[in-house]
């Protein structure tokens, strides 16, 4: 037997010793690029990041602070509104004071389970937030197709189970991903072409079976974006229909301007998250610094 061919066959089981043994102890921090292809132009990225989370915060807090306090505004919309304001919160404050640090200050390193909590918590509201926006377009149904019945159908007490259903589902479904992450084991790089921590991005590092974790993450995306999306065109066409039978042009107008700042909302959200989703499983040849910048304005 050859030197060569001696290492050949030395090399596999060797290779299972190291997954099975030393790469399994050290739970390994992870290097967050930014975004990549445009490291020069990070600097002036920031500004404009930081505006937006500034904004973000002050925004979301006055639409909550204006809805606490104002009780004319204890309406099904608004309370949804609500329910949306906390949701960007939460999603805006997991991810942009990271991003901020890592394109001012260069805070590459985060720590495996913070990474972990981090992905955990972006998912989560997002499944969340997907899930309000499908409770406002029922909102608007119900209002423009059974405007007589729509303070008994979305009375208080139905808000809060609609607003609790949302909470659960969010967390319920995404709680698995941090769960069959942990099982997962990292023995090569460790670097996210990201400023945050994402869950297919942490998957792809992974030098062990993945088939469990993508199978899961695509049928979630499928299930919670499709039957969400499925939903809201739902609502949308029996509202059309509702709609065009009005008669007069300035009662249809008033009606679809009650809905356009909605379609806008909805719009803003999926087509990024559907842009990133096909990206992650399909698009290699989209310039990694378009991805992180779409996706990051979801989270915004």
């Amino acid at each position: 037997m050859t030197l060569v061919s001696f290492f050949s066959f030395l090399s596999k089981p060797l290779k299972i010793l190291l997954i099975n043994s030393s790469w399994r102890l050290p739970q390994p921090s992870f290097f967050l690029v930014g975004i990549p292809g445009l490291e020069e132009s990070q600097h002036w990225i920031t500004l404009p990041l930081g505006i937006f989370y500034l904004l973000a915060l002050v925004g979301n807090v006055t639409i909550l602070f204006i809805i606490l306090m104002d009780p004319s505004l204890q309406q099904p919309m608004y309370l949804f509104l609500s329910m949306l304001a906390a949701i960007d919160l939460v999603l805006a404050s997991s991810t942009a004071p990271k991003a901020l640090a890592v394109l001012l200050v260069h805070a590459h390193e985060i720590v495996y389970t913070v990474c972990l909590i981090q992905m955990f918590f972006i998912h989560a509201f997002s499944s969340m937030e997907s899930g309000v926006l499908v409770a406002m377009a029922l909102d608007h149904y119900v209002a423009i197709c059974h405007p007589l019945h729509h303070s008994t159908i979305l009375h208080p007490g139905v808000i809060g189970c609609i607003g609790m259903a949302v909470l659960v589902r969010g967390l319920l479904v995404l709680i698995p991903f941090p769960i069959l992450l942990q099982k997962l084991i990292f023995c090569q790089t460790t670097v996210i072409g990201h400023a945050y921590c994402e869950h297919m991005a942490i998957v792809k590092l992974a030098c062990s079976e993945t088939t469990v974790n993508r199978a899961y993450g695509l049928t979630v995306a499928l299930l919670v974006i499709g039957l969400d999306v499925l939903a809201i065109g739902v609502s949308y066409a029996h509202i059309l229909q509702a709609v065009l039978k009005v008669p007069g042009s300035e009662a249809r107008l008033k009606a679809f301007s009650t809905c356009g700042s909605h379609v806008c909302v909805i719009l803003v959200f999926y087509v990024p998250g559907i842009f990133s989703f096909l990206t992650h499983h399909f698009g290699h040849h989209v310039p990694h610094h378009v991805h992180v910048l779409l996706t990051q304005q979801i989270h915004q």
